[in-house]
């Protein structure tokens, strides 16, 4: 990572697009190819050169680090393409692409690379390993330019490429839910060939520790585990977790190394210490015992500020040290709840001792103590920005900007580097998109058009102050993504659209060129099996339900986030495909009808799989928990399954911890008698901390409480109500079937669980109005 301090920002974009390669080609062969990132220089020539299974691949540089980028890009292309390229056995061939090491490369910066391809061959050339590595990730793009297999011809082109910024990251939370190492070498194969440099390990937390130190066994035989809530039902596993032996992690790292990834690990300290607590309760404020934490949120398990516990830190970071060697170490520092620390004697005796005022100095003391002992070993010291708290932060220490970017402003403006990784904007358990089928995580949406316009260098920044800004990360939390599954469907295309914002040059930002580039790269993850999300393209089949209701008759509209491709649909049950009628306008239908509808790139390829609609009066009436919206009063909103640990991808279901009330929106009640509602019971597992007293509790007349429907207001007149089941002695899904007052006209409803809060959540399935035959 001593490249960071290399950073390389280009203002410029030079694009030149050269005449058509023959009289008889289009003037369309003249864009720019599938390239993401897109280089910071890019010229289209005359002319071009196949490539097939006669070319060679020849190593001008007899180095280890050249075979080994040369072996990547023949792999790289043999799973993506099909096409299985030959390394030569000598350096002399003609028509072959050339891998070269060259300190006169026609590219100063650090990582860059120069690729050229003519008639007469390709040559890549860079300065150093990751650059030369860089430029054959490139020439695998050109290699790649569609869902075709086989020989492909590039076209003659000249590229000159370097990074915009040097920190260009991704964070995975291992903690929350574990991943196999095959599952964590797949991610960072990916972020390789987006050239991302810096995976960000979340290794240890309230929920898990998962990093092997050998000097503290019980921190993987206690830490590492925990017992789920309703352990072996409806999903859960009776024990979940799962660590990462040191000799997995160094081989991650040097798997990492060998695609020019730096792993930066991290220990979460102060807080988020309850895994550390409980395979070592003395190192804790109390001396007690806890479970490894079941919860998600903000657990009150802090470390404690004696040297014993110092001694514990420090000897487990020796053994950090030395399964990484990167130049950072990320040490947390956020969301440190102090309550433990106001209540004990023991603690407010040393903050008297070293003269610290308060908690949130006491805090920065323990950052700071932790950052000298890193300086000592020749490390740097990186946390989340609540580590600007107090006066002892080490000069050199970097802050990761998460609560927004004012962290990173004040950082900036202090002296120190900093990385941009705010929430929302680049939080990715954030779901990607609002339709029925999305996963599990937390809305509200932040799309992949959002990702793609992030602006990484604040405004108020002068130029010497953005000097400050190593560059910028995304962030992948897993409380709610339990399998790579999900985690690989909220990263992908989003961590594509970062790839571009973290190298490209920021005058090249172009969101129409990056979707006409992508779908080349959605082939490519497809090629890999990676379960990207199609949220973007998917298409949102919209109806005006009492419009329908009231007539029989519906005006459909078509639409999807992004505006890009073409939409086609049918209405005799049939898949949509390139040769179905094409959207241009909204559309009239009669009731019964079902409508089906995807969107299609130029070429014909799959944007998105195809979405449908049934439109009939059972369908208008019912609505699942997912489209409804939250009452009035609080905007938090998940989207959880039906069990933490659960491996399923559906069903998901809409949950505010906060208040358990949900608004079916105005609908037409003329004949409407009943209501059927798919209930289900979910685990309380949320830590609020000094949250817990924004929780709405209301009175309920039976012991378990009920579900009660209100008419248009949350206070308006009751219509329905019915009475939850004992959790000890029924399923965690049911169902209730109920009559309703007869309301004409427009209503909204209003569906209110009273039950005690403290005992389980509950949640809406689907609501479903029945009407008088």
């Amino acid at each position: 990572m001593n490249r960071l301090a290399l950073l390389s920002r280009c203002a410029c974009l030079l694009l030149v697009l050269a005449l058509p390669l023959a009289p008889a080609a289009h003037a369309d062969d003249a864009t720019p190819p599938s390239l993401i990132p897109l280089p910071a220089q890019l010229e289209l020539q005359h002319g071009g050169f196949t490539v097939d299974a006669h070319t060679l691949v020849l190593l001008a540089s007899h180095d280890a680090a050249t075979k080994q980028t040369a072996d990547y890009l023949i792999d790289l292309v043999a799973r993506t393409r099909g096409l299985q390229l030959q390394l030569a056995a000598d350096g002399h061939a003609a028509q072959a692409i050339v891998l070269q090491r060259d300190p006169r490369a026609p590219v100063a910066q650090a990582e860059g690379y120069a690729l050229a391809v003519t008639p007469e061959g390709i040559r890549v050339t860079a300065r150093d390993d990751a650059g030369l590595f860089h430029g054959a990730i490139t020439l695998s793009q050109l290699l790649t330019p569609d869902a075709k297999q086989g020989a492909v011809d590039v076209p003659a082109l000249s590229i000159r490429d370097w990074p915009r910024f040097a920190w260009r990251g991704l964070m995975l939370d291992s903690a929350r839910h574990f991943q196999s190492v095959a599952e964590v070498e797949k991610l960072i194969d990916q972020m390789a060939q987006l050239k991302l440099d810096v995976l960000h390990w979340h290794l240890t937390d309230d929920q898990g520790w998962r990093i092997e130190i050998k000097r503290y066994p019980e921190l993987t035989r206690i830490g590492a585990w925990r017992t789920p809530p309703g352990a072996g039902h409806d999903g859960e596993p009776k024990r979940y977790g799962g660590f990462y032996t040191q000799e997995q992690i160094r081989a991650v790292v040097a798997y990492a190394a060998a695609r020019h990834v730096t792993i930066v690990p991290e220990l979460d300290m102060p807080g988020h210490a309850q895994a550390a607590v409980a395979s070592y309760p003395r190192i804790g404020v109390t001396g007690k015992q806890p479970k490894v934490s079941t919860d998600w949120g903000v657990n009150s398990w802090l470390y404690n500020v004696d040297d014993d516990t110092f001694t514990f830190i420090d000897n487990v970071l020796d053994e950090v040290l030395a399964l990484f060697p990167s130049q950072y170490i990320h040490v947390g520092g956020d969301e440190a709840i102090k309550d433990k620390w106001q209540a004990s004697p023991a603690v407010q005796a040393k903050m008297r001792a070293l003269g610290i005022a308060n908690e949130d100095a006491l805090q920065g003391w323990f950052i700071g103590r932790i950052g000298h002992y890193l300086e000592k070993h020749g490390r740097k010291l990186i946390g989340w920005d609540e580590i600007l708290e107090g006066d002892n932060l080490p000069a050199d220490a970097t802050v990761m900007s998460w609560r927004g970017i004012d962290g990173a402003i004040k950082a900036a403006l202090l002296g120190h580097d900093v990385v941009m990784s705010p929430s929302p904007d680049l939080y990715f358990d954030h779901v990607q998109g609002d339709l029925a089928d999305e996963y599990a995580g937390r809305l509200g949406v932040e799309s992949l058009k959002d990702v793609y316009g992030f602006q990484v260098l604040p405004d108020v920044l002068n130029a010497t102050q953005a000097k400050h800004v190593l560059g910028v990360q995304a962030n992948v939390w897993t409380e709610h993504l339990p399998t790579m599954a999900h985690v690989e469907h909220t990263t992908f295309p989003r961590l594509d659209a970062l790839g571009e914002v973290a190298w490209s040059p920021a005058a090249s930002n172009d969101w129409q060129g990056f979707l006409a580039r992508l779908p080349a790269q959605l082939e490519r993850h497809r090629a890999q099996q990676v379960n990207y999300a199609d949220s973007a393209f998917a298409v949102d089949i919209a109806a005006d339900r009492n419009v329908a209701l009231a007539t029989g008759k519906a005006t459909v509209t078509l639409g999807d986030q992004t505006g890009f491709g073409t939409i086609h649909y049918t209405l005799d049950g049939s898949i949509p495909t390139p040769a179905s009628p094409r959207y241009d306008a909204p559309f009239n239908v009669t009731l019964p009808t079902t409508v089906r509808a995807a969107s299609f790139a130029v070429d014909g390829s799959k944007l998105a799989a195809p979405r449908e609609r049934r439109l009939d009066r059972a369908a208008l009436l019912s609505l699942s928990g997912t489209e409804l919206g939250n009452c009035p009063g609080s905007d938090f909103r998940l989207r959880l399954q039906p069990a933490p640990d659960a491996a399923s991808l559906q069903p998901v279901y809409a949950m505010n911890v906060f208040d358990a009330c949900q608004l079916f929106p105005p609908t037409l009640m003329d004949g409407v008698d009943a209501i059927h509602v798919d209930a289900v019971r979910l685990p309380r597992n949320y830590a609020l901390a000094h949250d817990t007293k924004l929780v709405v509790s209301r009175p309920h007349t039976t012991p378990f409480g009920e579900l009660v429907v209100h008419a248009d207001r949350c206070d308006g007149p009751v219509l329905a109500t019915m009475l939850l089941p004992d959790p000890a002695h029924s399923p965690p899904r049911f169902k209730f079937d109920a009559t309703l007052r007869a309301q004409d006209g427009e209503h909204a409803l209003c569906l209110i669980y009273t039950a005690p809060i403290d005992g389980p959540l509950y949640a809406l399935g689907r609501v479903s109005l029945q009407a008088r035959p």
